[in-house]
């Protein structure tokens, strides 16, 4: 076990709004917590960055916020695990440590026309049997194609071998490690199976797609396990010496926090979006009905463990757009008391594909929409409509994992900050049909990747002190009866119908107009 001093292991969480550290104790509670929001920048409709220098002089600042709050300093941690958005892919130049460009956020939609080109006569599951996902602006590998294409002199720069890939783990961990003065270039092997180069079997990355890509290869860094040392905190961070040796992206973060072990055990982290993952043992399951296949974790050098996944683009996000493009809520927690003031949605549904339907519709021409709509609808029914909108597309990945596992789900394990919400988690299990299970840490993503770190410098001994640590908080269990259930899923479904084939030439020279 760990020297006694070693009491606490800090998680750095670096996600789509904001990066924070969160110190835990050995009995998964929470001691203290720094945070700080970044910009989200959006220089044209459907693209989404952010700033890479803003990230990691934030990250400086939380670490800090964190063990000033815990009064502890970095002596007592026995290690540092990172989770991250996972994606959202960063392009730099080793010899100077600066980004070419921005980072390209998972939910960006400009390499729509790279991701056509590559799917040519084959279609968008051109390279699924082998990466587990299909063809999507949503993965990294073409963001950084895009980068390699359209900045100047970024290709000449990665041919001679001078420029660096990674998802924000991987910049992060290069910064934490000392950056131009020996920063360590890797990954774990679950945000390399997010970026469409990597065999999600073979846990290489796969030259023939890089190839076709037109990413040189030098680019990327080393895939490794989730929970292994990979480097200690450079000499100008507040974690000199620190191992770091745990990374998750912050879906499969967040499952191996719930302790989803279990073949068949799933969780739902509402967030931005939402992330539904099924754990499916060691075998790679290539979904039938629109999900992903994708690496869950990996410990050391045991045997890599898969999920399948259903990915939601707009969930919480949609009540931040309530609160900030239309100001009809002040602030996120106000949209349960105005969804509160009405019975029911009122007739109304809100599609929010804003970029495109993610799962299980793949569809990244589609746009949201509000239908339903009559002179009896007000601010109420748009609120409900809003929280309702997220448990539709949760039923509608849950039913696509059910006919992909062929097992009903006896429950679902839910984190994030949406869960805070009553109304939607109660109308979440109606919908589901199932129960719904809040545990007493919802910070499962960050928590996910203390675990991590921790199991590698042996301050837990494994997956056994993360089922002890498990507790259960809140449970809501289904009320609506099953005809009930079944209308509301026939009528979200008739809205997302309407959602689909909308992008054109008339709505592109639109936005064009508009930017």
């Amino acid at each position: 076990m760990a020297t006694p001093e070693k009491k606490y292991v800090m998680a750095i969480d670096q996600g789509t709004t904001s990066s924070r550290a969160i110190i835990f104790d050995h009995g998964g509670n929470i001691i203290a917590v720094g945070q700080k929001e970044h910009e989200q920048i959006m220089p044209k409709a459907g693209w989404v960055e952010h700033d890479p220098v803003e990230i990691t002089h934030n990250i400086r600042v939380v670490v800090g916020e964190a063990l000033s709050r815990a009064d502890i300093n970095r002596h007592e941690l026995a290690a540092v695990g990172i989770t991250n958005q996972r994606e959202t892919a960063v392009v730099w130049d080793k010899n100077t440590g600066e980004p070419v460009y921005n980072a390209i956020v998972w939910q960006d939609t400009r390499t729509d026309k790279i991701v056509r080109e590559l799917a040519g006569d084959e279609g968008v599951d051109r390279f699924k049997p082998i990466v587990g996902l299909g063809l999507s602006t949503y993965f990294s590998g073409p963001k950084v194609k895009w980068i390699l294409d359209n900045v100047e002199g970024a290709r000449e720069k990665a041919e001679a071998g001078d420029l660096l890939f990674g998802n924000m783990d991987t910049w992060v961990l290069w910064n934490l490690t000392g950056g131009v003065n020996g920063g360590v270039h890797v990954t774990d092997v679950t945000n390399a199976s997010r970026t469409m180069l990597m065999d999600v079997r073979k846990l290489e990355w796969v030259p023939e797609i890089c190839e076709a890509m037109t990413i040189p290869m030098s680019m990327l860094p080393e895939i490794r396990s989730s929970s292994e040392v990979y480097g200690h905190g450079s000499k100008n961070s507040l974690i000199i010496d620190t191992p770091i040796s745990g990374i998750l992206g912050d879906q499969q973060a967040a499952t191996f926090g719930q302790a989803c072990f279990e073949k068949g055990m799933a969780k739902n982290t509402y967030g931005t979006g939402c992330f539904m993952l099924i754990n499916t043992g060691t075998e790679a399951v290539t979904s039938k009905n629109g999900l992903l296949t994708t690496v869950c974790y990996k410990i050391g050098d045991q045997d890599t463990v898969y999920a399948l996944e259903g990915s939601i683009a707009v969930t919480g996000s949609l009540v931040q757009w309530l609160r900030d493009q239309l100001g009809i809520i002040n602030s996120a927690p106000e949209i349960e008391e105005l969804a509160g003031t009405v019975a029911d949605n009122g007739g109304v549904y809100i599609v929010p594909a804003f970029s495109g339907l993610f799962a299980p519709y793949w569809k990244d021409d589609a746009r949201g929409a509000i239908v339903g709509l009559t002179r009896y609808n007000n601010k109420g029914h748009l609120a409900r409509a809003v929280l309702e909108a997220t448990a539709f597309q949760t039923a509608e990945v849950l039913e696509a994992m059910n006919a992909d596992s062929g097992v009903a789900l006896e429950e679902l394990r839910v984190d994030g900050g949406m869960t805070a919400n009553d109304t939607l988690m109660q109308f979440q299990a109606d919908i589901l049909g199932t129960d719904v299970v809040r545990p007493v840490v919802a910070e499962t993503t960050a928590l996910g990747a203390a675990y991590a770190a921790g199991i590698a410098v042996g301050f837990w001994d494994g997956e056994q002190d993360v089922i002890a640590n498990w507790q259960e908080d809140k449970r809501w269990t289904p009320s609506m009866d099953a005809d009930e259930r079944d209308r509301q899923m026939r009528l979200w479904k008739k809205a997302v119908t309407r959602t689909f084939d909308w992008v054109d030439e008339d709505t592109e020279k639109a936005h064009t107009a508009e930017a």
